[in-house]
């Protein structure tokens, strides 16, 4: 009998994009603490907090209320009302239900809202630093990605000049988050206000506003582009549990979007994972129906962190840096070192930085090539103090090995 050992070809769509950064450097961080090595995760993308007990209570009760059916496909009635709820005490927004559709996760709302949008020959233009998810999913979609250079001098906030030149009669989309995953920068009014003014003379282009971090922010600017006159018509909002109530692992996102678009959104998650988690989405009520003080406590300690991070930043020579405004990270500039070796390991790229700091003080951290920027990289302060501290020491001690 003849065996084929042959493995079967795979579809090319896995040529199209690669494994997620952030993912990556989490794998080898635990790698490594299997083998026995103290690693400070200074990667984390999630906040280091457990959910609040009200939010709990409500999940438990859901189980003994048995809601462990199918939930409609975008979402229950009453968690939609919910949200909508949550776009007039925050954003000053009027939603209706059939606006909203509930995902597995913000990440799952930012790819139905994509592969909706944009097909082949299509244009999407993202800003950097942008999450790292962002052109991967526009990749899948086989539309063209493209990345648009932000400047630290301009906060990495992309100018009105700057969209106006970038946009094409092929451009259909423009994607970017507000507090920023990376950077932290956050627009200001005024700034997507001026933003708005020229997608008004582009009408045939969409926005997806990613406002996952809007919470976790440090100037009380919460601000939506979808505000501004023309815009909601226009506007896909993301948003979700994950950062502003610790609940990552409940895997529950949403968007408010144009009617068609939520239909077109429901249509596709129809086919891929239908409804999100029923308990998920009865804690989900609590959560956007509560009073916001455990967040707003959580939020309190993230100040704190950020300035100790920021104090420890100053401390090192080479990293140049703007104090983020929200979001739970420092993105600094760290191309002083790039041509540097300590006689056995040379830093070519931010890359090799990251490796090195792994290796070598054990400490994660996440390379800025995987959010488009390759002279920086991504420090997390969603972790303890004492972690903080300890990490940056073990940093400083590396970097200066560096000659």
């Amino acid at each position: 009998m003849l065996v084929h050992n042959q493995i079967m070809e795979l579809s090319s769509l896995l040529t199209r994009f690669s494994e997620p950064e952030t993912l990556r450097m989490a794998k080898l961080g635990r790698e490594l603490r299997a083998k026995g090595f103290d690693i400070i995760d200074l990667s984390l993308g999630e906040p280091d907090f457990d959910t609040p007990q009200h939010i709990k209570e409500a999940a438990k009760k859901a189980i003994d209320d048995n809601w462990s059916h199918y939930p409609q496909v975008a979402g229950y009635l009453d968690l939609k009302e919910a949200i909508c709820y949550k776009f007039k005490r925050d954003n000053g927004l009027n939603y209706k239900p059939e606006n909203i559709v509930v995902s597995t996760g913000a990440k799952q709302s930012l790819a139905n809202a994509i592969l909706a949008l944009v097909e082949e020959g299509d244009e999407v233009i993202i800003p950097t630093p942008f999450w790292v998810t962002y052109q991967a999913l526009v990749q899948i979609a086989g539309a063209e990605p493209k990345v648009l250079k932000t400047s630290f001098a301009n906060g990495y906030k992309i100018t009105p000049e700057e969209l106006e030149e970038a946009i094409t009669p092929n451009t259909k989309l423009f994607m970017f988050s507000s507090p920023c995953n990376p950077s932290g920068a956050v627009y200001k009014k005024d700034e997507l206000q001026a933003l708005a003014n020229v997608f008004k003379r582009h009408p045939q282009v969409y926005i997806i506003s990613d406002e996952i971090y809007e919470y976790i922010n440090y100037c009380n600017c919460i601000e939506s582009i979808a505000q501004f006159d023309e815009m909601k018509e226009r506007t896909i909002i993301v948003n979700g549990l994950s950062k502003g109530f610790a609940m990552t692992g409940w895997r529950l996102g949403f968007i408010a979007a144009p009617v068609h678009v939520a239909k077109a959104c429901e249509k596709l998650q129809g086919q891929f994972t239908s409804g999100a988690c029923s308990v998920t989405q009865r804690a989900a009520i609590a959560a956007l129906t509560s009073p916001l003080d455990t967040t707003n406590e959580m939020v309190e300690e993230f100040v704190r962190r950020r300035k100790r991070t920021m104090e420890l930043m100053k401390e090192i020579k080479g990293f140049n840096f703007a104090e983020p405004d929200g979001a739970f990270y420092a993105f600094p500039c760290v191309d002083y070192y790039f041509g540097m070796s300590d006689g056995q390991t040379t830093i070519n790229n931010a890359d090799d930085l990251c490796m090195y700091l792994l290796n070598t003080a054990h400490v994660s951290t996440v390379t800025g090539s995987a959010f488009g920027d390759e002279q920086c990289i991504r420090i997390s302060f969603a972790n303890s103090m004492q972690n903080i501290e300890k990490g940056f020491e073990r940093i400083k001690g590396a970097l200066s090995r560096l000659k």
